[in-house]
C-alpha cells in the first residue's frame, strides 16, 4: 500500500487535488480517509460546549484512531471509518466501512502535525493558498455547508482559524515533499503527482 498525505491551510483546495489526483487513477486501487472524519468525540459535552471547541489544534484530532485504522488498512483490514457532523459538532452514530486499496491519501490541514502519520506517508504533499482565497472559501463553504453565519465565520477566523494555520499548519510544509501552489488549479503539480504515484506503484 501506497500511503499519500496531503495536507494544507483551510480552504487551499486539498479536496480538489485530492479528487483530481484520484479521477487520474483506477477507482478501485483509492481510498481516501478524510482528518475531518476523526476529531474527537465530544458527545459528552453540551452543543454549546463543543462549539467552543478549537477544531484547529492538533489536540482536537483523535491521532490514535486515525493511526489505527491506517495500520489495519495496510494489514488489508476493513475499517469503520467515523462520520463527523459539522453541525452538530460530534460523531454520527453510524460509520463508513473502508475497505483496503493499494493506494491510501490521508487527507487535512493538521495530518503533518503527527510524526508517527508522516512517517507512514510515502509522498507528502502541501497545498499552498494565498490567505485570502482561502478565507474566501471557507466563508462561502461554512454559510452554505454548515449553516454558520458571516459573524460566526469571521469570528472563528480571527480567534482560531488564521493562529492555529500559522502556529500548526504552515511550519508542517517543511515536511512536504511537495509544495502545490494554488491547488486543484494548478495542473501541472496534479500531472506530477499522478506520475509520481503511478511509478511507486510500478515498483
Amino acid at each position: 500500500m501506497i500511503i499519500i498525505g496531503i495536507a494544507g491551510g483551510t480552504g487551499s483546495g486539498k479536496t480538489t487535488v485530492v479528487t483530481k489526483i484520484a479521477n487520474n487513477l483506477p477507482e478501485e486501487n483509492v481510498t481516501i480517509l478524510p482528518q475531518d472524519a476523526y476529531y474527537r468525540d465530544n458527545a459528552e459535552l453540551s452543543f454549546d460546549e463543543r462549539k467552543k471547541i478549537n477544531y484547529d489544534h492538533p489536540n482536537s484530532i483523535d491521532f490514535d484512531l486515525l493511526l489505527n485504522h491506517i495500520q489495519n488498512l495496510k494489514i488489508e483490514k476493513p475499517i469503520e471509518q467515523p462520520i463527523y457532523s459539522y453541525i452538530t459538532h460530534s460523531r454520527s452514530d453510524d460509520y463508513k466501512v473502508v475497505h483496503p486499496k493499494e493506494i491510501l491519501i490521508v487527507e487535512g490541514i493538521l495530518v503533518f502535525t503527527s510524526e508517527a502519520l508522516r512517517n507512514l506517508c510515502d509522498i507528502k504533499i502541501f497545498v499552498d493558498t494565498d490567505a485570502d482565497e482561502r478565507l474566501i472559501r471557507r466563508i462561502r463553504r461554512d454559510i452554505t455547508e454548515r449553516g454558520r453565519d458571516i459573524k460566526e465565520v469571521l469570528n472563528r477566523y480571527e480567534k482560531t482559524l488564521k493562529p492555529m494555520h500559522n502556529q500548526f499548519i504552515e511550519p508542517t510544509m517543511k515536511y512536504a515533499d511537495m509544495i502545490v501552489p494554488v491547488g486543484g488549479d494548478n495542473k501541472v503539480a496534479i500531472d506530477i503527482l499522478v506520475s509520481m504515484i503511478k511509478e511507486k506503484i510500478g515498483k
